[in-house]
């Protein structure tokens, strides 16, 4: 075993000991105040970690919901995903395992369930420990739409395509049959939701069967705010707007919420929301509610929605028993260069890159926990962790003994919750991945971009420029983000044993299946 590696598995050997002092004392603490709070996950989608506006001092964009929320608990200001697109961030909130263990891209329309059978989901974790489960929101993980297709069906050239994509007739489908594989055989015991926003089919979904059924082949309404419609082509019931997506799955969750009184079990409620994903359209309401054109009017909706939720949690006598847990799947999309040229709004902050990048900005992403009589309020950590993280988290707080084959990344934070918390609790290690052949590494303030660029998508000459941003003349690129949070000074060949040694870490991490703490100490 080189010194690294062993470097490594001592530091997860001291760490898993003091964690466990300070688990039972925070155990102590909160059966204390509650044997089992009620947990709301509130995922958005695209939210970038300058769009958060309590963390970016020139922010164009009011968050006031957000920001209360992040008063009322703790903020982590170095929070990951696992990728950097929708899916993958997805599968490993909800199995606390590295996607790329098993995947890289996104499910495509119509595309098959990203679960095997036997994998442990968070939902069936809490659904186990007595709680009620429900999904209201963009899943984006997958169903088995083949078992609703009739003989033959195959997707047909669409008339007039400028761009000869293809898709699925409407009446190719039996739309009165069940939908398998999707959230309801993954743990949860209600969904309602219109899977992906910008997927076919564009309707309604509810448990597992289609509400209205599309009988029409989409039209792109209302007009975009900003952007592109970035809709994909396919079946669409009649009259359907995406504008009115988000007021919908909003009223529906604090709907759900209110159901919730005078039941015994506690509930999960997990709220993927469809904003502020293109395509980007905020209701009247909320137009011109922000100084950063459209999308920033589409975050101030998502905010609002945010403070929707808590006010019902408020309203149903669920606030001081409840975990709130607010974060997003990646970083900003691509029109987010241009909103910085023209609205002065840095949606990824203080960050290098965007969606799809494995630079910071790719997968740093906003993350707040609300926990009222265990978290303090007003705290920030500045502590690695990872929504891989929230599965043995979860697990820890329930009593949930997870198995050796599930959460295989996932590291407990429970004691980051705690004020007094040690100060080397969190993640010694992070690895970063949104495509296959491009991995970065984090360990302590190190960050290994483990190719020639973090990049994927193409960055404006103008904003390289203006940022200072050179080319790189190395393989690799090597930061130390405690005094180079943009990723501007390629450290490569004044760290050579720096790079090293992150390049075995990580190909350790790849190699040997898992990296979860407990499994390390077995």
């Amino acid at each position: 075993m080189s010194k690294n590696i062993e470097t490594y598995a001592l530091y997860i050997r001291a760490a898993r000991t003091v964690w466990a002092a300070w688990i039972v004392n925070l155990a102590m603490v909160s059966l204390a105040f509650a044997e089992r709070p009620n947990i709301v996950l509130l995922y958005a989608d695209d939210m970038g970690y300058g769009d958060l506006a309590i963390q970016n001092p020139e922010s164009k964009i009011p968050t006031p919901h957000l920001d209360q929320l992040a008063r009322e608990g703790v903020r982590f200001t170095d929070a990951h995903s696992s990728s950097g697109i929708c899916t993958p961030s997805r599968y490993a909130l909800l199995t606390g395992r590295y996607h790329w263990r098993k995947f890289y891209g996104i499910v495509n329309s119509f595309g098959e369930s990203v679960f095997d059978e036997a994998r442990l989901t968070l939902p069936e974790m809490l659904r186990e420990k007595g709680y009620r489960t429900a999904c209201i929101g963009k899943w984006h993980l997958g169903w088995n739409w083949e078992a609703l297709l009739r003989p033959g069906a195959q997707p047909r050239p669409i008339a007039g395509d400028a761009r000869n994509r293809k898709a699925y007739a409407p009446d190719d489908f039996d739309w009165s049959r069940p939908i398998p594989d999707g959230p309801l055989d993954h743990g949860f015991d209600y969904y309602f939701g219109d899977d992906v926003p910008n997927f076919p089919p564009y309707t309604w979904i509810e448990n597992d069967r289609v509400m209205i059924e599309p009988t029409e082949p989409l039209t792109e309404t209302p007009p975009t705010a900003e952007g592109n419609w970035e809709a994909r082509p396919g079946p669409m019931s009649a009259g359907w707007r995406l504008d009115q997506v988000m007021p919908t799955l909003t009223e529906k969750a604090v709907a759900w919420i209110a159901q919730q009184r005078g039941a015994d079990e506690p509930f999960f409620l997990y709220f993927p929301f469809t904003s502020p994903h293109a395509p980007i359209v905020p209701t009247e309401e909320f137009e011109g509610t922000s100084q950063a054109n459209g999308y920033g009017d589409f975050m101030v909706q998502t905010d609002a929605t945010v403070g929707r939720v808590l006010e019902a949690l408020e309203e149903n006598g669920f606030r001081e028993n409840t975990l709130v847990i607010f974060t997003s799947d990646n970083g900003p999309e691509r029109y987010a260069y241009e909103r910085v040229r023209r609205y002065e709004h840095r949606s990824m902050g203080a960050l290098r890159g965007l969606k799809r990048d494995i630079w910071e900005g790719g997968h740093r992403i906003p993350f707040v926990i609300r926990w009222p009589g265990v978290v303090t309020p007003g705290r920030v950590s500045s502590a690695l962790v990872s929504q891989v993280d929230l599965m043995a988290t979860l697990a820890a707080l329930v009593g949930h003994d997870l198995p050796r084959d599930a959460a295989e990344d996932s590291y407990n934070l429970l004691p980051l919750l705690k004020e007094d918390a040690p100060a080397f609790a969190g993640r010694p290690v992070h690895v970063h991945n949104t495509f296959a052949d491009r991995y970065a590494i984090r360990r302590g303030d190190w960050a290994l971009i483990d190719a020639k660029t973090g990049a994927h998508s193409r960055v404006p000459d103008w904003f390289t420029e203006s940022e200072g941003y050179a080319a790189n003349s190395h393989p690799a690129a090597l930061y130390d983000l405690s005094s180079d949070l943009s990723q501007r000074r390629n450290l490569f060949a004044e760290h050579p044993q720096k790079v090293a040694e992150l390049r075995t870490l990580l190909q350790h991490i790849r190699q040997q299946g898992h990296s979860a703490p407990r499994l390390e100490a077995e």
